[in-house]
């Protein structure tokens, strides 16, 4: 009797859990098995989320360091459990990080979810994100330029795979610095998949009502109409180059776009490299190869979509393979400013996308780890 009883109170328990996993996951549940961790494993892992073992707080949860009983290590997000963009976030992170494998994307270890709980878990990078080397103290920052060009270079390999070599088209939608981590080797992992969106292959925009991502990294169609496609994710790419090239943040929350309008005005003048981050050592960078990269932020911020180049055009770019592959002369960038008023609205975009309005902003503050 007591066997049967023991017997009945497992079954249950497995009956629920695959029940939970089927409500989230659907079709697929049977396909992550393998990646579910139990609460205990977890809790045992990261010493019941001692703080001391705390590494990171987000909009979402907070992370723990955590050591799996093989011995890896790992990093463990812990989502809110009141909030409910927050369980929309880890059903997009499983299904798409699952699928992905690449060098410069953060790989998913596995999930947790049991009794309220969801928890991701992924590989742990112990060096920081891109944000803590380029806006920290001097003593932090990266001097010499052959690594700020690797970074970029690893940045446009994890989105060129995003974008054209998986399986399905994944377009990040909330790409910054803080998203991007750093392994062992400083190599640049893409990271934080909550927002991100898969298509098929041959789709190619989208429109929401609810408008997503993070001020000064937003391209003008996203912020304005709700519309996304891998050129916003490019966009927000030549934001990111042109802060690594000058250390700087493309603005505040008021004036989020300065840093465009400075290297724009700097780029027409004749005077780009005195954008540089001073803190680069000079016989590290060779001029043609930074101007080059110069050009191609500001390719990539172009106003109208059309206008950006594809993140494979920008490989070759970046590589030099290509001798026909010629970089064009880009045009006023998106969010210039000519002197405006501050009651003057900072956006310079394309009239044919006077289609909607703005409903809603929800702007991304979540934290790598």
């Amino acid at each position: 009797m007591l066997l049967s009883l023991v017997l009945w109170h497992c079954y249950r328990l497995w009956r629920e859990k695959n029940d939970l996993l089927k409500l989230n996951f659907g079709e697929e549940s049977s396909s992550f098995k393998s990646m579910r961790y139990s609460l205990s494993a977890l809790e045992a892992a990261t010493n019941k989320f001692f703080q001391a073992n705390k590494i990171g707080k987000g909009g979402f949860g907070e992370v723990y360091k955590g050591i799996l009983p093989n011995g890896q290590v790992v990093a463990v997000k812990r989502l809110s459990k009141n909030s409910q963009q927050g369980s929309l976030e880890f059903k997009t992170e499983v299904l798409l990080i699952s699928k992905l494998q690449h060098r410069n994307l953060v790989a998913l270890v596995g999930f947790c979810l049991e009794n309220q709980e969801k928890m991701l878990i992924y590989e742990y990078l112990p060096n920081k994100s891109i944000d803590y080397f380029l806006f920290g103290s001097q003593e932090q920052k990266i001097s010499n330029w052959l690594e700020r060009y690797k970074i970029i270079r690893g940045i446009a390999q994890g989105l060129l795979y995003l974008h054209e070599h998986s399986r399905f088209k994944i377009i990040h939608r909330d790409l910054k610095p803080s998203n991007i981590l750093f392994d062992n080797n400083m190599n640049p992992k893409i990271s934080d998949f909550g927002l991100a969106k898969m298509y098929a292959m041959d789709q190619n925009q989208e429109s929401t009502s609810k408008i997503v991502g993070t001020h000064g990294y937003m391209a003008p169609e996203s912020l304005m109409y709700g519309e996304f496609s891998e050129k916003s994710d490019i966009f927000s790419f030549g934001v990111i180059i042109l802060e690594i090239i000058s250390g700087k943040r493309n603005g505040s929350s008021d004036e989020p776009h300065l840093l465009i309008s400075h290297v724009w005005k700097q780029w027409q003048d004749g005077t780009a490299l005195e954008i540089l981050d001073p803190c680069l050592v000079r016989k590290s960078y060779s001029e043609n190869e930074v101007l080059k990269c110069i050009q191609i932020g500001l390719l990539c911020v172009q106003a109208n979509p059309n206008d950006r180049p594809p993140m494979e055009n920008i490989i070759l770019y970046l590589s030099n393979c290509n001798a026909a592959t010629e970089l064009k002369y880009p045009r006023e960038p998106a969010f210039f400013t000519r002197g405006r008023r501050r009651d003057e609205p900072n956006l310079e975009v394309d009239s044919r996308w006077a289609q909607s309005s703005v409903n809603e902003m929800s702007e991304s503050k979540l934290l790598p780890r």
